[in-house]
């Protein structure tokens, strides 16, 4: 008899030698069991997952003698058919080799006929999504409404093929990949049955390399035992596959840990013997961190899928996690930029020894860096020595020209300034400035001003005069001209007026001043004066802090505000508002007088229409300038904003790299371009 394949011979033959898959398994038991059967069903998954497999059991179930059931009994003739496929009513399509529209409807023409042996006729069609658009339109009608003796059974690997209208008339059961775990289990049950000895480390070899699929594992297995005279060993399958010792994964990450660079070049050396792919081997270190990252945070989640799991927790004790974090982050960086290195061999050697120089902040042995003083002179850092470091390029100030002298000119001693007790101090720029500008001055002046940053000018230093000149007195000694002050620069913004808005409509034609003009008297000046401060706009002061919090009726107008519709001038007369009395329809307001150039009849008329709209009745409203002695709306924003900046200052300055910062490199924050989040989300919008 010939030989048969491992997959084919070990293929299951009824739900309970089903290896994994449980989630589908229980469904479709149960309707079994329940004889709820569906007439289309459809299995997806990776290859080698068992989507034929559970096609072929549930063909049995369907057309076994003892009848329609979960658990066929394998013995009678329909199922024997089934198993060694030559079953008549289970017709296989191989969807990839017909997939013309003609094929199609050759398989629906056969549809209507009765089934020949079996109880059901079941159509089973592999890699359904090759079909063509044709073939899956001429298929809709009867997928959805088949004969009550007809089953359909689809499997795919592609199921985002599929059209919609196929999807929704059919039951969709995803296969789900193997697991290495489950692979080695049932790997190491064939082959005990087969007696073949193996190793355990070469079954998680063939496990991994199965990627998910039981078939694949199945033939890499019988690949194992020819290739190893009938033994599945670690170092055949190793050498069969041309995979990476995980092992040395290991000696290269022992290496860095103790930071010894000649074992870390010796393990790179081993490697390179076995012509590895260098990227290859930092996506296996790549894996390994991963794990051990993993078991650091939470070493219960680590799975054995490699078969390493005690090797992955040691590690992780032994390795600090920022070491890892760190690790894992260069070797993303080393495996982008390995393409560009001369060599690829160097390249992992580059990426290993960055990994090797580098520590963390806070380990014992990470570098020390001298960090630099950014914007100190040396001149203020040392005030005892002020010729250490170069002196500032400051021009000494312009003499004044002496006057011219005569022929015989006489000197003259300027009477010492009155005496001090002590001297004072002066900063080192100011010394260094006066030290210059007494070298710089070539002649003597005629009259010396003591500057206040200045020393006192010596008694003895003599001043050229005409001869002729009296000997003027302290007394009528020339004083120093008063120090002019620049006016600041004009800033449109501080004069700016309130922006008026619809609210805001011209004022009334009583409110202006209709009399003839009087170019001589003040009639009409005084008049346009009224007018003027009466109606034109002016900048709203800043509201004071209110000297209690809003209570009882204050309240009551601080949560009545924002209910108003009033904007403009009329709104930043009720803001600084508070309600003193209210009895019955009479309301009595008092207003800031610092708000008194914005109010007028008018904008206390537009109020009262605001309050009668809002409340739905009409008040009699009488406004006085008052300072309020509660909360008004204007200030309780105020406050509020001063809290979101306080609260926003102090979430900066408690910040962790914030404080870095300013503790490594001397950083300084500047309060003033500080803003909270709310007030930076008003102003995108």
């Amino acid at each position: 008899m010939s030989y048969q394949v491992l997959a084919r011979k070990w293929r299951p033959r009824s739900f309970r030698e089903m290896v994994g898959q449980t989630h589908v398994l229980k469904a479709l038991i149960n309707a079994l069991d329940n004889q709820r059967l569906h007439h289309a069903y459809l299995f997806t998954g990776t290859r080698g997952v068992g989507k034929t497999t559970i096609a072929r059991i549930i063909a049995k179930c369907l057309n076994c003698e003892t009848g329609i059931t979960s658990t066929p009994c394998g013995t009678c003739s329909v199922c024997r058919e089934i198993d060694e496929g030559r079953f008549v009513d289970l017709i296989e399509i191989d969807a990839a080799s017909r997939t013309k529209v003609e094929d199609t409807r050759e398989l629906l023409d056969n549809v209507q006929y009765a089934p020949s042996r079996g109880r059901f006729k079941v159509y089973l069609i592999d890699e359904v999504h090759m079909l063509s658009t044709h073939s899956f339109n001429a298929l809709l009608k009867t997928l959805e409404e088949p004969p009550p003796y007809v089953k359909f059974i689809l499997a795919t690997t592609d199921p985002q093929k599929l059209p919609a209208t196929i999807l929704s008339r059919c039951l969709q059961f995803s296969l789900k990949n193997m697991s290495p775990e489950r692979v080695v289990e049932h790997l190491s049950h064939v082959l005990a049955a087969e007696n073949v000895p193996f190793e355990a480390d070469a079954l998680w070899l063939l496990g991994r390399a199965a990627d998910g699929s039981m078939r694949d594992a199945m033939s890499l297995t019988d690949q194992a035992i020819a290739f190893g005279e009938g033994k599945v060993l670690a170092a055949d399958v190793r050498a069969m596959l041309g995979s990476l010792d995980h092992g040395q994964v290991y000696g290269v990450l022992q290496a860095l840990l103790e930071g010894d660079a000649r074992a870390l070049l010796e393990a790179v050396r081993n490697l390179a013997e076995q012509g590895p792919d260098w990227a290859g081997v930092l996506a296996e270190m790549l894996n390994v961190l991963h794990r051990v990252a993993i078991a650091q945070a939470l070493p219960e989640a680590v799975d054995n899928g490699q078969g390493d799991r005690d090797r992955v927790l040691a590690l992780a004790q032994a390795l600090p996690a920022e070491d890892v974090q760190f690790y894992y982050q260069m070797g993303l960086i080393g495996r982008r930029d390995l393409p560009l290195a001369p060599d690829p061999r160097g390249g992992f050697e580059m990426v290993l020894l960055r990994m090797l120089a580098f520590r963390p902040a806070d380990t014992d042995d990470a570098p020390k860096p001298v960090l630099k003083p950014v914007g100190i002179s040396q001149a203020t850092a040392d005030p005892a020595n002020p010729v250490a470091a170069p002196a500032p390029a400051v021009p000494p100030p312009a003499a004044e020209p002496a006057p011219a002298a005569p022929a015989a000119p006489a000197p003259l001693v300027v009477p010492p300034p009155a005496t001090v007790d002590h001297e004072p101090e002066l900063p080192a720029d100011a010394e260094l400035r006066a030290e210059v500008e007494a070298i710089s001055v070539p002649e003597p002046v005629a009259e010396v001003v003591d500057l206040p940053w200045e020393d006192p000018a010596p008694t003895s230093a003599p001043v050229a005069e005409p001869a002729s000149a009296p000997r003027p007195t302290p007394q009528a000694a020339p004083t120093a001209a008063p120090p002019v002050h620049d006016e600041p620069p004009f800033d449109p913004s501080a004069y700016a007026a309130v922006g008026m808005d619809r609210d805001d409509e011209p004022p009334l034609d009583e409110d202006y001043y209709g009399g003839e003009s009087d170019p001589v008297g003040f009639s009409y000046l005084d008049e346009l004066a009224e007018h003027v401060q009466e109606e034109a706009p002016a900048p709203a002061p800043a509201p004071l802090p209110a000297a209690k919090p809003a209570t009882g009726l204050a309240l009551q107008w601080l949560e009545l505000f924002p209910q108003l519709p009033v904007s403009g001038m009329t709104g930043n007369i009720a803001a600084n508002c508070t309600l003193i009395a209210a009895d019955g329809d009479d309301w009595l307001l008092h207003l800031d007088p610092g708000q008194g150039a914005l109010f007028n009849t008018t904008q206390q008329r537009r109020l009262n229409e605001a309050l009668n709209q809002h409340l739905g009745r009409t008040l009699n409203l009488r406004i006085e300038l008052v300072l309020p002695e509660q909360e008004t709306p204007a200030q309780a924003a105020a406050r509020k904003r001063a809290e979101r900046q306080q609260g926003a200052v102090a979430s900066i300055e408690q910040d962790p790299l914030i404080q870095q910062m300013i503790k490594l490199f001397g950083a300084k924050v500047r309060q003033d371009t500080i803003e909270p989040v709310e007030a930076l989300a008003n102003q995108g919008q």
